[in-house]
């Protein structure tokens, strides 16, 4: 059975978010647009529910997810305390890409937890998630949109082939803002832990004067029966099925070169950016982007893209591990299942 599919990328009709909500409430699941990537989304008060949403994305039980809600009031109903600092926080980037973690209350179902006494919580601005939360009235649990492991959907088109048939609904809202996941913080002893970056930084939360530690793991791996405190943070992810390496130098001519060795010995795909193109000698080779933010809007559908050239190696320009740049290297380390190189100057 084939899902049903609403286009809005073309207009603002948003009665037409209504039907979806009404699936939402009747348990079902529905993929729509977030200013960050797509998601699949359930009732998040739904265990049955939310169990269809691991199925159909083959999602481990141990990976918690995340509720999106559309107001303050539902946000007092899923946790047990809103802190000061969360208080600023929620006050400076929320509607926006910014997941904070809270204690749960009781009506939060551990199948979304992954039994953790927390729960993750976000307040979308995009327009049509916002919709279908108020719609159906309820917080709605969303992934990201993609087979577990696979690149996160910036697209329907990148995503329809793979869960088309296993949700009630898709909400076609055009390419997303963002590109990446939402930062995932949580506050410990006063302290902003960042336990996966995104488009909020490090250094837009010190801007409110809060100190801010960012985790270990961020771009390492996690260690065998380590707990998973974050949604989305644990597996492999975003990867192609072709092997993928990711090189960077603070040096540029440094990178290329060692890229161009690389692919010189094997029938390579090369991700780059835009100025580095003409550089290299491989035939196969797709541009990024130039800013971190056009290589966030890019990165997911050039790794959804780079199968079809039946390589034997795709290799990846890094960037800077910082601000944006730490969330881009992060979700690059993973895609590469940690096959990295790193040059000297």
């Amino acid at each position: 059975m084939k899902s049903k599919y609403i286009n809005l990328k073309d207009n603002q009709n948003y009665e037409k978010i209504k039907e979806p909500a009404q699936a939402i409430k009747q348990g079902n699941l529905v993929l729509f647009p977030t200013e960050t990537v797509y998601g699949i989304g359930a009732n998040a008060l739904d265990e049955k529910a939310v169990k269809k949403i691991y199925e159909a994305k083959g999602r481990a039980s141990d990976n918690p997810l995340i509720a999106h809600i559309s107001n303050l009031e539902m946000l007092k109903k899923l946790v047990t305390e809103i802190g000061e600092r969360e208080k600023k926080l929620i006050e400076k980037f929320w509607p926006g890409p910014l997941t904070i973690i809270f204690n749960k209350s009781n009506i939060v179902p551990n199948i979304i937890t992954a039994g953790l006494e927390t729960v993750a919580i976000r307040m979308p601005s995009n327009e049509i998630a916002k919709r279908l939360i108020e719609y159906s009235g309820v917080p709605i649990a969303a992934p990201s949109a993609n087979i577990s492991g696979k690149p996160s959907g910036t697209i329907v088109e990148d995503i329809l082939e793979e869960l088309d048939g296993k949700v009630e609904y898709i909400i076609d809202g055009g390419m997303v803002d963002i590109g990446l996941e939402s930062t995932v913080i949580r506050v410990i002893d006063g302290k902003v832990h960042i336990l996966r970056p995104g488009k909020i930084t490090k250094e837009d939360i010190e801007s409110l004067g809060i100190e801010v530690e960012i985790e270990k793991q961020i771009l390492g791996k996690y260690e065998e029966g380590e707990k998973v405190l974050s949604p989305g943070i644990k597996y492999k992810h975003y990867a192609p099925n072709t092997k993928c390496i990711l090189v960077y130098s603070n040096n540029n001519e440094k990178m290329v070169e060692k890229i161009n060795e690389v692919s010189n010995e094997k029938n390579a795909v090369i991700l780059c950016r835009t100025s580095n193109l003409e550089k290299y000698n491989a035939t196969n080779k797709l541009a990024m982007g130039n800013t971190l933010e056009e290589i966030c809007n890019n990165i997911f559908t050039l790794l959804r893209k780079v199968d079809k050239y039946n390589a034997e190696i795709v290799l990846i320009e890094g960037v800077q591990k910082d601000g944006l740049g730490l969330a881009i290297m992060n979700r690059l380390l993973r895609a590469c299942a940690y096959n990295y190189i790193e040059i000297e100057e």
